[in-house]
Order: structure tokens, then sequence, then C-alpha cells
């Protein structure tokens, strides 16, 4: 573990580390609380932070005077990347891949083939952990806008493809 920050003989010192600039106690000493903030948060923060109080003269006892919280900082996808992978002619078989490079966690995606002919998709056609959408049989009236959203707790980002059949 690294000590980050501290209040000791009424002097608060934060130590240098990529956090110094973003973080500090919420509140003033005084009132006991000793919640902090990490402003600006990054995808680095995310880990296991102790916070242990000891008083002067007092016993210390390691299961009272230690808490233990974990931080986990969600990132939104990406914009995502959609492909064509195959050949749009009639009859043939072709793949849709969208992928986003960024997401935490990792994004699921869902394919929908935008109006005037509306379409959303299902498993086994589309796969919403892989990003894939796979049209059989092509036909001329399948082609048309295709797009792709890739989403997380933390937001979403959409991509699209035009096919031509």
């Amino acid at each position: 573990p690294v000590q980050i920050l501290s209040y000791l003989g009424g002097v608060v010192k934060v130590e240098e580390t990529d956090l110094k600039p973003r973080m500090g106690f919420l509140y003033s000493i005084h009132s006991r609380n000793i919640s902090v903030f990490i402003n600006a948060t990054r995808e680095q923060d995310s880990g296991q932070y102790m916070c242990s109080v000891n008083v002067v003269d007092d016993t210390i006892r390691l299961d009272k005077n230690v808490g233990i919280i974990n931080l986990t900082v969600l990132v939104p996808p990406a914009v995502p990347t959609c492909k064509l992978h195959g050949s749009a002619i009639v009859g043939a078989n072709v793949t849709l891949s969208c992928s986003s490079k960024k997401g935490k966690p990792s994004p699921t995606y869902q394919w929908q083939r935008e109006p005037p002919t509306l379409q959303v998709f299902f498993p086994p056609a589309q796969d919403r952990t892989r990003g894939t959408l796979k049209l059989t049989n092509l036909s001329l009236e399948m082609s048309g806008v295709y797009v792709c959203r890739a989403e997380n707790q933390a937001g979403s980002e959409n991509c699209s493809i035009v096919l031509e059949v």
C-alpha cells in the first residue's frame, strides 16, 4: 500500500502521486468526517483504498481502526468501428462487425436496421458480446443503413454502415 493522504499533528499532507492535484479531504478534519474526494477520475484510479484512524495514546486494534473500499472507475465505450465482411451480392452471406477500443466494463453491442425498414436483431443472428451480425441469403430488400450501439453502465456510442446489395 502507498500512503496518499494523511492528517497528523494538525497538518494535512498529500503525497506526491498522480492523485495529488485531484484529491483531498471532503470536510474539515474537525468535523470528524474523514471522507475524501477524487476529482477527474481516471481508469487507473481503480483499486482498493484503505482508511486507517489512529488516535494518540489509544490502543490500536486492526479490526476496529481500518476501513477498506474498492473503487472501480467505469469508462464509457469509445466510438465503435463498423465493418462489413464478405461480398454484398444477392444470395451471399455477410457479417457486420462492431468493436469499441475502450470501455469498462466491456461494452455490449446491439445492431439495428434504420427506418424506413426498422429491424431489430436477436441471437443467433446477432452476438451482443462480439458485436457481430450475420446476414444470410442476401436480397435487394436487405439494403439499408445498419447501426451498431456499443453500451455499458457508463454510456454508449454508435457507428453505422451502409449495406448495398
